[in-house]
């Protein structure tokens, strides 16, 4: 657990960052929240692309109408003052917005709006899977869409549709589970988003499938493409994942992990292809800096 967090504007302990058990957003899952990664770089942490992820959070609160009380350069501050005050290299960072006030009214007029911010030591969250790769089951579950809640705002209560989701390879020999959307079609995985290669160039939903328009899958498309690998976005069948010569995730935590197995079914010779290892490799060398080119995307903290 973090040492220190930021909460409403100050650091302070962690075990001191309370709330009440009738917190509005603890009953009805009323968070916001941001996955955010900083990554060691030559002695000290940078985090990937923290403007793009603060302004996620922003937009975010803007759907769910939440006045935060801090600007964007308030946030990216105060996350690079977590990490320090951690003294982290590599870790993980969770912002989180939520309603501190604790009735049991549904209503979120007037209540107050409280802003944490945590980071924590992270490494890799499918393990060795990340080299040797997942297997996937595609999930009984639909991926919510836009009439039902807002996909493109990151919100808790989203999320229990990834749970439930993730409920069907509990117990099995599958490592996650892959949705679809509404229609039919490949949307996203609980935490990923999904890429498959064929003949030489990416597929990956659109926001027609009701995905999550993911900050790690914008930097994919913008690496394949200067590695001149084309990208369609476009709706996906659920057997083109079973014929695609490739298939990976991709997110925050996932970062870019191998796809091997979807329900049984091998995925070309059952093991990391070539264009998912050279997309990995780079953007790995590009979040630990080793590429001039995608320093854009690091902000140190010194």
């Amino acid at each position: 657990m973090p040492g220190k967090v930021w909460l409403d504007g100050k650091i302070v302990d962690y075990d001191s960052a309370r709330v009440p058990i009738l917190t509005h957003s603890l009953q009805y899952g009323t968070g916001i929240f941001e996955g955010i990664r900083a990554y060691e770089d030559s002695g000290t942490a940078s985090i990937f692309r923290l403007g793009d992820h603060v302004r996620r959070f922003l937009d975010t609160a803007r759907v769910y109408h939440m006045n935060l009380g801090f600007s964007a350069n308030d946030l990216e501050e105060a996350i690079i003052e977590v990490v320090r005050a951690n003294a982290l290299k590599a870790c993980y960072i969770r912002p989180f917005a939520f309603y501190a006030s604790d009735d049991i009214s549904l209503s979120t007029r007037g209540k107050k709006v409280s802003v944490a911010i945590a980071a924590v030591p992270f490494g890799q969250y499918f393990g060795d899977k990340l080299s040797g790769g997942v297997k996937c089951r595609v999930s009984s579950w639909r991926r919510i869409n836009s009439d039902i809640l807002p996909v493109q705002a990151k919100a808790s209560g989203n999320y229990l549709n990834s749970i439930i989701a993730s409920m069907d390879v509990e117990g099995t020999d599958f490592d996650e589970v892959i949705l679809l959307s509404s229609k039919g079609y490949v949307a996203e995985g609980p935490g990923e988003n999904i890429f498959l290669v064929r003949n030489g160039h990416l597929i990956t939903p659109g926001v027609e499938s009701d995905i999550l328009l993911g900050i790690t899958r914008n930097s994919v498309i913008e690496i394949a493409g200067n590695l001149g690998i084309k990208t369609e976005e476009r709706e996906v069948h659920r057997e083109e994942l079973c014929t695609a010569d490739e298939v990976f995730f991709c997110g925050t935590a996932a970062e870019i992990t191998p796809v091997v197995n979807v329900d049984g079914v091998p995925l070309g010779n059952g093991k990391k292809g070539s264009i998912t290892s050279r997309l990995q490799k780079t953007y790995f060398d590009a979040v630990t800096g080793k590429l001039p080119e995608y320093r854009k995307w690091l902000t140190p903290v010194s």
